[in-house]
């Protein structure tokens, strides 16, 4: 074994005719190199923690009001402990924090979602924090995002991101129900919104880089979960001190796209990004 100065180490080895044409077969269906088939296979074997984030459907597919459940949350906590998303139906807000997933309503109760919930839209990862720091003060959303900002190394890597702490103000709101075809910019229209004082809880999601738009919402989403779990939805605004946060860098991105009638019929060659800064209350990208 040697090492090269720009890869890391170089391990030669004897494999079986039956792996090595399992691999090539594997490249050739995914599109994956060797390379990667191997790291991948050898992190999973060696119980490596992966930086992926694992998805559900598009963002594009969301704004166009395809809201039909198409993975149950038991599979979605295979590929990770840590995520957001919605429900069937557009039925509230989604929160997986330390692998158990939470449900936000409309008439501002929480509570545990059971492994048989079906979601259109969700994001999930293994979160393995590269980065912990103290926030000393956020002033607003916008704030927060500037702050962030200076402590994420690339603009086109996913981050995914943890603040824990009293929060001062918060306003967040919570998606209600909608009917199957109802374009999101309409449905959110009929959001919950409120608003809590001193909230001791837990800020989780991402940032997503802006070539992404038509598969995940681009710039800063984080949704809350309240340590006393009466509160939860998606931050639209927020202030706090003595903060901490935690960030991870996610170098691979997959998606589960959905099977259904409505997702393979959907007309989605359209830029979401109006619809999605409207509907989502995006402050900063």
């Amino acid at each position: 074994m040697k090492k090269h100065p720009n890869y890391g180490h170089i391990i030669k080895t004897r494999i079986s005719s039956a792996i090595y044409q399992a691999m090539n077969r594997r490249c050739n269906q995914t599109g994956e190199t060797l390379d990667h088939i191997i790291q991948t296979a050898l992190a999973t074997e060696l119980n490596i923690n992966h930086h992926t984030l694992f998805q559900v459907s598009t963002s594009t597919a969301l704004v166009q009001g395809i809201y039909n459940g198409c993975m149950s949350i038991a599979e979605i906590k295979k590929h990770g402990n840590f995520g957001l998303g919605t429900f069937d139906e557009l039925d509230g807000e989604g929160i997986l924090l330390d692998g158990v997933a939470w449900q936000a309503r409309g008439d501002g109760s929480v509570v545990i979602a059971p492994d048989t919930a079906l979601a259109p839209f969700w994001v999930v990862t293994k979160f393995t924090p590269q980065i912990t720091t103290k926030i000393n003060c956020i002033k607003s959303f916008a704030d927060l995002c500037k702050q962030i900002d200076t402590l994420r190394t690339s603009q086109n890597i996913f981050s995914s991101i943890c603040i824990k702490g009293i929060f001062k103000n918060i306003k967040y709101r919570v998606a209600c129900r909608t009917r199957q075809g109802i374009d999101l910019v309409t449905a959110t229209n009929n959001q919950a919104i409120f608003k809590v004082e001193e909230c001791s809880g837990t800020l989780i999601g991402f940032w997503s880089p802006q070539y992404a738009k038509t598969l995940n919402v681009p710039g800063y989403h984080l949704h809350l979960l309240s340590d006393d779990h009466k509160h939860g939805g998606h931050v639209l605004e927020v202030s706090g001190s003595d903060l901490k946060l935690q960030l991870a860098a996610e170098s691979e991105f997959k998606v589960a796209l959905p099977e259904s009638a409505e997702f393979l019929q959907a007309d989605l060659n359209i830029d979401p990004s109006a619809s999605l800064a409207k509907a989502e209350g995006i402050k900063d990208t």
